[in-house]
């Protein structure tokens, strides 16, 4: 999804990006781990460069240990002065991450630190992991991880590195395919989807699909697309989609056949489900009568090709005709 969803109501922007442009994930995250004064910054790499020359000239190695934490906090590479919780999770190595990330201004990672974070974790930030990593953040707004949610997030998948981050990947997501887990993801996804700023109370149509194919990834039903495609030919009727909605549609894809032939509108459906079934029934019907015609013109057509084409017995009649009229001369 670009640009963050909820920021500018774009249903093709990213989930943690601002721009969605992953060059500017080149700009160093390290450059939290400076001064705060406004004074010259060495790149990363100019500064690993400075250490390893010193080193070699025999400077001691406390003397250039600036880059420690950031390399700790990135690789997970263990530090003689942490101190372990009951997990075995150094809480110095999450904080020294977190402000890898963090805006200058506040005591968040935003926008711009989410499309680097998602950049150093070789995700895009529009892909399904990184709505599974919110969820397990219980972060409550798009593009934004509060220090709290980051802290305790990366506390519960038992991570304090990118590296540790990115190997609980694969688990997170066997996870989310629970049904439960995945009940309780695709409810988060509503509000996770919300403007907090702005109070909404639902989901903007185009934000909402882009948001129904993006939680469905691992195992998408067969009327989702229909679904997304009645709502998208429906603009005008269709403002937005309440909670009810869109927790009832998970409901509904689970409780309803392929066929919506089990579907009864006396049910306490959503109105809306009424009128897409409906919709989706004359479709259906409009694709079968098309099928069941898709032969009788193309024996028209036939037909209006071999009345205008010489048959091989007219051509031999024609051809016996000349050879008569030939040597009768």
């Amino acid at each position: 999804m670009g640009q963050c969803v909820t920021k500018c109501k774009n249903p093709t922007s990213s989930l943690g990006s601002k721009s969605g442009d992953k060059e500017s994930g080149s700009k160093s995250h390290h450059k939290k781990g400076g001064s705060a004064g406004g004074g010259h910054k060495e790149e990363p790499g100019a500064q690993g460069s400075k250490a390893a020359i010193d080193l070699s000239n025999g400077t001691k190695a406390s003397e250039v240990s600036a880059e420690t934490p950031v390399i700790s906090a990135v690789m997970g590479e263990p530090r003689k002065d942490e101190c372990l919780d009951g997990d075995g999770l150094s809480m110095l190595r999450l904080d020294e991450l977190f402000c890898c990330y963090k805006d200058e201004q506040e005591d968040a990672i935003l926008e711009e630190g989410m499309e680097m974070f998602c950049n150093d974790l070789c995700v895009d930030p529009a892909e399904f992991r990184v709505l599974v990593l919110a969820w397990k953040f219980q972060a409550a707004t798009m593009c934004k991880f509060t220090r709290k949610e980051f802290v305790e997030g990366c506390k519960a998948i038992q991570a304090d590195s990118l590296e540790g981050i990115c190997s609980r990947f694969p688990v997170m997501l066997l996870d989310a395919r629970g049904e439960e887990n995945f009940k309780d993801l695709y409810r988060f996804t509503f509000q996770f989807g919300l403007d907090a700023d702005e109070g909404q109370r639902s989901l903007q149509r185009d934000i909402a699909i882009a948001l129904w194919r993006l939680v469905f990834t691992q195992d998408s039903p067969a009327i989702l697309e229909h679904w997304l495609d009645f709502l998208s030919e429906n603009p005008s009727s269709i403002r937005g989609i309440s909670r009810d909605t869109w927790n009832m549609f998970l409901n509904f894809t689970q409780a309803i056949g392929p066929d919506l032939s089990n579907y009864s509108e006396d049910e306490a459906w959503p109105s809306l489900f009424d009128t897409f079934v409906e919709w989706e029934l004359e479709r259906r019907k409009r694709e079968e009568e098309e099928e069941e015609e898709a032969p009788r013109r193309a024996r028209e057509e036939e037909g209006t090709e071999t009345e205008g084409s010489p048959t091989p017995e007219r051509l031999e009649t024609e051809g016996s005709r000349g050879s008569q009229t030939w040597g009768g001369h």
